[in-house]
């Protein structure tokens, strides 16, 4: 099925070691889809969705992801157990490896690009032995027009082959899979895994780098979108939290829902072309702009479909991990390029499970800097082997798996750029309400897009004394009204019904803080120091 478009004849793969390999260069999302069906590498779905199973992997092996430690990377990177440093060596016969095993076989290649702003543009060519992680990266990445296509030059490759199983003894890594980036020659080599998100979180691990080392630009894994009025809101969250959800919304234009850069000019730009959403409970109801994007040309991920193709979305009997991807045009209301101006509010997402964090919160700067540092949400039973209650989970600068520097060095940034825009930031807790997962109840859309909508209108945004409570826990500002939202449900101690439990719980999640923040207070300010969660009520 090779493509024999003017621009496929002269592309080769011979200089990156794969041999008389029969290329598909840049098909189109139908042609790609149309493959897989017709190959039997996925269904279609009712609603013209391709549905396709990424195997072993239902999610990303932060264990197996690697980072070549060379002359760039060596005194720059934070090594340890999330950058876990990868020979040179071994890399490079690793790599002869899997270029021997993609000669000779069909592939698919694709240019695109990542970051919206040109002036940080980065030229990228994938090369994939599966059609549907090709269409992954049309969805994902942006889109060169035909024109640019001619006079394309890549910078970065990533080389994708999820059937190639490593062998530890001999190639250096931990198991079969890994994801490794090397900054030299700068290749993301990616192996053993069908997880399509190693792909997209390769390419944001080295922009993670690149931006802050060589651009003075910070990297957030964050969304974003803008307001009628040009104002852009920024929303930290892990996965889970609502990052997608929360930003995508029928009243402001979305910039991207994942990955963003702010520039010294104030300027904050996708990474991305596309959208990569969890479905896990998805509705209409709740989410139609995702709902309703879900169509031919999105790809979903490791959901159940009935006889009639019609996915059962609250089915996890695969994975609680399912995704949709699909190119940002599918959503209708869109910041077209993704470029937003002039950050207003910050939102940091937390999903807290234990249920004692307030729904929204005013943060001071150091709170900001401490609680940007902690990233903190929670896991609930049944996410994870052995989780049977909520389990703090930390990640550093929201995204600390993809990011390769110190995280102090990502929230000095943050500090400096919040000071110098002005920006308010927003502590949001999407998580529980009432008491802690398995009592209390998860705190309703509605009400947590109520509060936010009263940020972005201006509503919460004047500090009044009489108009917050500071928290005698965790010292954050909570206000004491909200348009839209129960005066009882902005207070998480009176949602419990018992002060002496919730004070406990309270308490013992600053203590998880605590322990967690000791790792960094040896780079950072006592002001920073001073933001976090008090020791003792008063």
């Amino acid at each position: 099925m090779a493509n024999q478009n003017s621009v496929s004849k002269e592309l080769t793969l011979e200089h990156y070691g794969i041999k008389n390999a029969q290329i598909n260069y840049q098909l189109s999302p139908e042609e790609l889809h149309d493959y897989c069906i017709n190959n039997g590498f996925g269904k279609e779905a009712s609603s013209g969705a391709l549905a396709i199973n990424t195997g072993e992997f239902t999610g990303r092996s932060p264990k197996d992801r690697f980072i070549v430690k060379d002359d760039i990377t060596k005194d720059r990177v934070w090594w340890g157990d999330i950058n876990i440093p990868f020979d040179s060596e071994n890399f490079d016969l690793l790599y002869n490896k899997v270029v021997d095993y993609l000669s000779n076989k069909e592939l698919f290649v694709r240019d695109c690009y990542a970051c919206a702003d040109p002036n940080y543009r980065l030229n990228l060519r994938v090369v994939n032995e599966y059609p549907w992680s090709n269409q992954f990266a049309y969805n994902m990445f942006l889109r060169p027009e035909e024109e640019d296509l001619k006079r394309f030059k890549p910078e970065w490759t990533v080389i994708n082959a999820p059937g190639f199983m490593a062998n530890p003894d001999e190639d250096g890594t931990r198991q079969h899979n890994f994801a490794i980036i090397n900054f030299t020659k700068k290749i993301a080599l990616i192996g053993g895994t069908g997880y399509t998100g190693e792909i997209k979180k390769g390419i944001f691990s080295a922009l993670n780098f690149i931006l802050p080392v060589y651009k003075d630009t910070l990297p957030m894994h964050c969304s974003a979108n803008v307001g009628a009025n040009g104002d852009t809101a920024i929303f930290f969250g892990l996965s889970g939290t609502g990052k997608t959800t929360l930003s995508t919304d029928p009243n402001r234009s979305l910039i991207g829902d994942d990955e963003h850069g702010w520039t010294n000019d104030n300027n904050v730009f996708n990474f991305e072309g596309g959208c990569y959403a969890k479905v896990i409970n998805l509705s209409r109801d709740k989410e139609p702009e995702i709902f309703d994007a879900i169509k031919k040309g999105a790809i979903l991920e490791n959901v159940i479909l009935d006889a009639n193709g019609v996915v059962n979305f609250k089915d996890t009997s695969i994975t609680q991990n399912t995704r949709v991807s699909y190119p940002i045009h599918f959503i209708e209301n869109i910041q077209v390029p993704s470029v937003g101006f002039n950050p207003k509010n910050i939102f940091f997402l937390t999903a807290d499970a234990f249920g004692v964090i307030p729904p929204i919160s005013k943060l001071t700067p150091s709170q900001a800097a401490y609680h940007f540092i902690s990233g903190y949400t929670a896991k609930v039973a049944g996410t994870e082997a052995g989780v049977v209650e909520p389990v703090p989970s930390f990640s550093a600068c929201f995204g600390a798996p993809f990011m390769p520097l110190h995280p102090a060095k990502y929230a000095e940034m943050l500090s400096k750029k919040m000071i110098d825009a002005g920006v308010n930031v927003w502590l949001v807790n999407t998580g529980w309400t009432g008491g802690p997962y398995g009592v209390g109840k998860r705190m309703e859309l509605k009400y947590t897009r109520a509060m936010i909508n009263a940020v972005l209108n201006g509503e919460l945004g004047l500090y009044n004394y009489d108009d917050y409570h500071i928290h005698s826990v965790f010292g954050v500002a909570q206000p004491r009204t909200c348009p839209g939202v129960p005066t009882s449900v902005l207070s998480p101690r009176q949602t419990w019904n018992d002060d002496e439990a919730y004070y406990t719980m309270a308490f013992k999640l600053t203590n998880a803080f605590r322990e967690n923040f000791k790792k960094f207070e040896a780079h950072c300010n006592e002001e920073i120091r001073r933001g976090g969660p008090q020791r003792y009520a008063f």
